[in-house]
Formats: C-alpha cells, sequence, structure tokens
C-alpha cells in the first residue's frame, strides 16, 4: 500500500509549493510523476518548471514527448506510469489511478476552491477505505506544511 499525503494549499499557489516538494522527490532518487486535470495545465506546469528559480530547474518532461520513460519529473493527464515513477502527485482535480507500485501519492488541492476541497474529501475517504496510510498536511502562516492528521 501507498503512503497517501494531502497537501492543503492555504498560503501559497501551486506554482510556489509544487517545485519544492519535486525537488525534494528528485533528490531521494525517485523518479516522480505529477497528473493534472488538463492539457492547458500541464503545459503551463511545463513551463514554469523551467523557469521557477533564477538559479535551478527541475529536468522534466511532458507525456507528449518522446522518451517519457527517461524522464525523472513527467507531466502527465493520464493514468499510466510512463517514467516508472515511485511518488505520484495528483494536482488541479486529476483523478488517480490504481496506486500499486508506488511508495507514495501527494494530493495537492486549494483551499480556497471549495470544488477541489470538496474532491480531496472524496479521495481521502477512498483512499482510507482502500486501506491505504493517508495523512493530512495544511500550510501555516509561515509557508511550512504542518500535519493536521
Amino acid at each position: 500500500m501507498a503512503d497517501v499525503l494531502f497537501y492543503h494549499l492555504t498560503e501559497s499557489t501551486l506554482e510556489d509549493a509544487l517545485p519544492g516538494l519535486l525537488e525534494r522527490s528528485v533528490a531521494r532518487g525517485w523518479r516522480v510523476a505529477v497528473q493534472t486535470g488538463t492539457e492547458e495545465r500541464r503545459d503551463a506546469l511545463d513551463t514554469h518548471l523551467w523557469t521557477f528559480r533564477d538559479d535551478s530547474f527541475l529536468a522534466h518532461a511532458t507525456d507528449r514527448e518522446p522518451h517519457p520513460a527517461e524522464q525523472p519529473i513527467l507531466l502527465t493527464t493520464g493514468e499510466d506510469n510512463a517514467n516508472q515513477a515511485r511518488i505520484r502527485f495528483l494536482v488541479d482535480g486529476a483523478l488517480p489511478p490504481a496506486l500499486d507500485g508506488y511508495e507514495r501519492a501527494v494530493f495537492m488541492f486549494d483551499g480556497h476552491d471549495a470544488a477541489q476541497v470538496e474532491a480531496a474529501r472524496g479521495h481521502w475517504k477512498a483512499m482510507k477505505a482502500a486501506g491505504h496510510a493517508v495523512t493530512y498536511w495544511q500550510q501555516g502562516p509561515d509557508r511550512r506544511w504542518e500535519r493536521k492528521a
């Protein structure tokens, strides 16, 4: 069973929070899949990850480019695991695939979007019922993640 984490964005945007989490995942030696709800969001994150910081970038590709299996971070709208990721981030309402083969899944949702909050509640119940170890993290005023459940 995968560890499933729910990250409730209250103080920053996905674009602010996601790169640091991706950096930590890659530093652990994990391949990463980031599943978005739409192609437009996937493409916007693709652009953002090349330019999010002046002194760094995250090597990645999208699922529309050749050689997805070779990518340390793969941005996708699909449910497959083309790069054999160990961790999968689900953002902007992406529907989770089966989590077999993943060590960790991370649902990131905007606390200012009622539909995303409600969807996260549904995913929490489903993941818990499926036997996954679930934890809930919320941003504090300093933008650090605080474990709440």
